[in-house]
């Protein structure tokens, strides 16, 4: 079987278009165009983590320059989109809703090691929402009975609520200070949603076609991990849309290992990169696939909240800043939020060449960046580059932005 051949830059080009990632507003700007993205990736990652904005707002202030945080909820509250898990916690298109219910099968065929007592609190907090309409975590009295070990050792009734959401029993209708307010599903899901359940083989090719609609080209093991919980037969789907055609087998210069496959509209596509600048979260879909970033772009990155403070190299939410096809840096950052600045504890740049437009570029996503935290100052603590430092330094004073040197 012939082989679709591409350099590295061609391949790269392709990462970053379907990625969203080829320019500035790819998408557009407006609400519109935060749900056209949400629709082209299939699914946006959830995260908690607050040191800046959290990822599933960052994501899309990157794609849409004018993006406000309260467009997501709407876009939720009209049931355009839905909350639930694939690989991780995210938003996912309404359209889609059927294929999340082999992923809810497969959660609540696990209830099987679970007690009696933990299936009887599941009935009870189920009747008490169909009963008393949407409620949270912190609606329910405190019914833990032995003190808490951790992060993730809830209390029952939180237990409860949240194996009926994975279960498909219950559904997020918002989320309120980041706690999750649940409906019936009944109540939340529009009248002209699918709801039958997919084959085995349908599942296999949507998750086939929409794992590589977002990444652009992939190996197996990133197309199925989006059908992680589920057990699927994607290599004889994938197989399938080969021969058909609307798939194909890629070969990358210099990239070895398993095959790489690609959506065969590709071949032929033609992709510019506007070469603007983008700082993105670590759980940024471009992100989250660690061996791509290394083969594609030669970037060994990994986020550090999760690495022990004396192993950590960068700090600990570093974040990727990327101009055109090329990672130039990443800087391990906080926002302040009562003071209004923006802590950049680490500025690492990557060995590679900047221009004087590149630098320019950079600077433009830092203010856009600090904006979008709430922040007026930004103030750059430590760098491996003074010398660029203070040359950011000194084109944000010509502009006037607020700033501190440390």
């Amino acid at each position: 079987m012939n082989k679709h051949t591409l350099t590295q830059a061609e391949a790269r080009k392709i990462i970053l278009h379907a990625a969203g990632l080829s320019k500035q507003a790819q998408f557009g700007k407006g609400k519109e165009a935060v749900y056209d993205l949400i629709d082209h990736l299939g699914f946006l990652q959830l995260d908690s983590n607050y040191v800046v904005e959290r990822a599933h707002h960052h994501a899309i202030a990157a794609r849409v320059p004018d993006y406000k945080i309260e467009w997501l909820d709407e876009l939720q509250a009209e049931g355009r989109i839905f909350e639930f898990w694939t690989y991780a916690a995210g938003y996912i298109p309404m359209h889609d809703f059927r294929f999340s219910l082999p992923t809810k099968e497969s959660f609540a065929s696990r209830r099987d090691n679970m007690t009696r007592a933990e299936v009887y609190q599941m009935e009870k907090v189920l009747d008490r929402v169909g009963r008393e309409g949407p409620l949270m975590a912190r609606d329910f009295e405190n019914d833990r009975v032995t003190e808490s070990s951790g992060w993730w050792d809830w209390r029952p009734s939180k237990l409860a609520l949240e194996r009926l959401h994975l279960e498909g029993k219950l559904m997020v209708m918002k989320r309120k200070e980041f706690q999750k307010v649940f409906d019936l599903p009944e109540n939340l899901l529009p009248a002209d949603i699918d709801t039958t359940p997919p084959t085995a083989e349908e599942f296999a090719i949507h998750l086939i076609l929409r794992s590589l609609k977002a990444l652009g080209i992939a190996y197996l093991k990133d197309i199925a991990y989006r059908g992680r919980y589920v057990k699927n037969a994607m290599k004889t789907e994938l197989k399938k849309l080969i021969e058909s055609g609307e798939v194909c087998e890629v070969e990358v210069s210099g990239v070895t290992g398993a095959t790489l496959y690609m959506l065969s509209e590709y071949k032929n596509k033609s992709i510019d990169l506007a070469g603007d600048a983008f700082i993105l979260s670590p759980f940024d879909t471009l992100n989250v696939y660690r061996h791509r970033l290394r083969s594609f772009f030669n970037f060994d990155y990994q986020v550090e909240c999760f690495v022990p403070m004396p192993k950590r190299k960068y700090g600990y939410f570093s974040l990727p800043i990327l101009i055109g096809d090329t990672f130039v840096a990443r800087m391990d950052s906080k926002a302040d939020r009562k003071k209004r600045v923006l802590l950049i504890h680490n500025l690492h740049f990557e060995p590679v060449a900047l221009t004087d437009d590149m630098i320019s570029q950079m600077i433009e996503a830092l203010k856009a960046f600090a904006m979008f935290n709430q922040c007026e100052q930004i103030v750059i603590a430590k760098s491996n580059d003074e010398v660029l430092r203070k040359a950011i330094d000194t084109e944000l004073a010509k502009d006037n932005y607020k700033h501190k040197l440390s």
